[in-house]
This record gives C-alpha cells, structure tokens and sequence, in this order.
C-alpha cells in the first residue's frame, strides 16, 4: 500500500488513533508542532482537495465536526485551535491523502508559514 495515511485507515502501519468512524479516522501526528496536533483523513483515498467531488462533500465535513469535537474532548475549544488543510507541496502537504490538521495548546501566529 503506498499511501501511508490508507495504511494507518486499513490498521497496516502503526498510529495512535483518536477517533473513527464509518468516513473518519483522526490520529496523533508523528511529527507534533503543537501540544494537540491530531490528523482528520477521510477513509476514502482523496489525494488532495483538488480532486474533491460533489459526493465527497459529506465526508469532509464530517472531518471538520470531528476536529470540532476533538478540540473540545482535548480541552482546546475555549482557548484557541487552528484546523489546517495543507494543498500540494508549496502549501506543505507531504502526504498525498487530504487531512486536517488540529492544532492547539499553545499561541499561532498569523500569518502562518
């Protein structure tokens, strides 16, 4: 399997999972830039937001409820969280499968990057 994000979803590669369900899985990042950085992917293979169909609306915003929950089970709704959707190298996607990133416990700045 060469994605990696459909591997961890299939239980093929290791991951600390937060949440899933029938169209989301959500895990901890292995490489953390905040206290609180949880990945949100889609079940379904989507390389990025560019290849998003009508049918995939759904999905997505499952993820972003998601996010919105795991904010709040991890104390960081009140405070302050970012959700991040990285597009394509430039953008700083390193994993060509589309997740969100939730960030928090600790100050972003803006602009990002």
């Amino acid at each position: 399997m060469a994605c990696v994000f459909c591997a961890i979803v299939e239980r093929q590669a290791p991951a600390r999972i937060e949440y899933e369900d029938d169209q989301v899985v959500a895990f901890q990042d292995i490489h953390p830039v905040a206290p609180v950085h949880v990945l949100i992917v889609p079940r379904r293979h989507i390389e990025t937001l560019n290849e998003v169909t009508p049918e995939d609306i759904s999905t997505l915003g499952r993820c972003l409820y998601v996010a919105r929950q795991l904010a709040r089970a991890k104390g960081t709704d009140e405070r302050g969280y970012r959700v991040v959707l990285n597009v394509r190298a430039l953008a700083g996607q390193s994993v060509y499968h589309v997740h969100f990133h939730l960030l928090g416990g600790r100050p972003f700045r803006w602009p990002p990057g």
